[in-house]
């Protein structure tokens, strides 16, 4: 599906958030180093923790608010939310005020916020392109994010630790720029069906009681869940790249030749090569995302998902057994081929397994993979110093392996159930 032919409202949002994620791009991955320094590597650690567990709950009251009061509202609420957590941010790192405190607590706002937006941003994508073109569109803009991962990370090299005040009240405009696209181009999408008809005499516990009742149904959905499961263990893997990676570089490179020519050495930092490794990350995400989940598609969805998280574990043996800059290069490479893999078959194989009237929930109830995998993942932090960088990334691989053999028994049963209702 070309873009030229895509909903108003899809092609507006893909503007907005592509400025949004260029920004957010820019301080999100040098916070792991910044909260390390601020507190140490072990209170860091656990206070990533922390924040993600406020933002597992937000995101499961996204995907209730997206399906009961709509995907647009929701999507506004949390774009200006997250304005005011970076002004917050910006101020705790002012030059008149420094707080490492105030300014965690900022970013646990902030995260909430985002965890509200995108159970609503996904289901209004499921909700106006139709099933057959649903990959390719989740494609896209899982392309537009990764195109902010090449540029963000640069820029966040050269402004994050010298202009941090500067740059978070760019962080807040961008954001505002986001809410004010949303309100005046965005089109509402949620099913009229399961808009809200007589909640103004309903108790504020009420929404609270529907909520759990309806999560219930999503608990015993065993393929879900699995689904689920398997998603939290690779993610695993995938998270360091914003957490135990940017620390391991710190420490393993301190300055390093990485080409000469001549009498002319181009040398860099721990900071410097993780900057290069994640805009090589988003690079190759931006160039090769359409193309290899093209590629991917006439393959069983089954082996495909099991084939990723076999290559994300290799990649973490590969990161852990190198201090080597284009080592690191190489195990990024096989890190990114296993991310674009099932970039775009994840989202569609939610929508076929997520009922219309409980969208919004299902694509929330999804987001737990990577919620409650950012809730665990600051645990490498602290092991580093228990158990040692090399054991840290053994760890993290065997995890990934754990999350391929669980995908192959889910979609075993999958494929089961899809031939008892055939036979039905």
């Amino acid at each position: 599906m070309r873009i030229r032919d895509w909903n108003k409202s899809l092609k507006v949002r893909l503007f907005g958030e592509a400025v949004i994620n260029i920004t957010f791009w820019m301080f999100f991955p040098f916070l792991a180093i910044y909260f390390a320094d601020a507190f140490g590597k072990e209170k860091a650690g656990f206070l990533l923790i922390l924040s993600q567990l406020f933002s597992v709950f937000a995101n499961l009251i996204g995907g209730y608010c997206a399906d009961r009061f709509g995907r647009k509202k929701m999507m506004v609420y949390a774009a200006f939310g997250q304005a005011a957590s970076f002004l917050l941010f910006a101020f705790a790192n002012s030059p008149w005020f420094q707080s490492p405190v105030l300014g965690f607590i900022a970013f646990t706002i902030g995260g909430m916020f985002g965890a509200l937006y995108w159970p609503a941003s996904e289901a209004m994508i499921a909700d106006v392109v139709e099933e057959k073109d649903r990959s390719s569109v989740f494609a896209v803009f899982y392309t537009s994010i990764n195109i902010a991962v090449v540029i963000g990370p640069i820029l966040g090299g050269i402004f994050f630790f010298s202009y941090r005040f500067e740059l978070m009240v760019f962080a807040a405009a961008a954001c505002l720029f986001l809410t004010f696209i949303l309100i005046k181009w965005v089109e509402e999408s949620l099913p009229a069906k399961k808009a809200m008809l007589s909640d103004g005499d309903k108790k504020w516990y009420s929404f609270l009681l529907e909520q759990l009742k309806d999560y219930r149904i999503i608990v015993h959905d065993k393929l879900f869940m699995l689904f689920i499961l398997a998603g939290i263990l690779s993610a695993q893997t995938f998270m360091q790249l914003d957490l135990l990676i940017p620390v391991y570089l710190k420490e393993t490179i301190s300055l390093q030749t990485i080409f000469s020519f001549a009498d002319w050495n181009f040398q860099i930092t721990g900071e410097k090569a993780f900057g290069l490794l994640i805009s090589e990350n988003g690079l190759l995400v931006a160039l090769f995302t359409v193309a290899i989940s093209k590629w991917v598609t006439p393959f069983r969805e089954r082996n495909v998902f099991a084939i990723s998280s076999i290559l994300y574990a290799a990649s973490m043996w590969m990161f852990g057994l190198t201090g080597w800059f284009w080592g690191m290069v190489l195990a990024m490479a096989v890190f990114t081929l296993g991310e674009l893999m099932i970039v775009g078959l994840q989202q569609s194989f939610i929508s076929k397994l997520a009922p219309e009237e409980m969208r919004g929930q299902y694509f929330a109830a999804a987001s737990l993979r990577y919620t409650l995998g950012r809730t665990v993942a600051p645990i490498s932090i602290p092991m580093t110093a228990w158990f040692g960088f090399i054991w840290t990334f053994t760890i993290l691989a065997v995890l990934a392996l754990l999350s391929a053999v669980v995908y192959y028994y889910m979609f075993y049963l999958y494929d089961r159930q899809k031939s008892s209702n055939a036979t039905l």
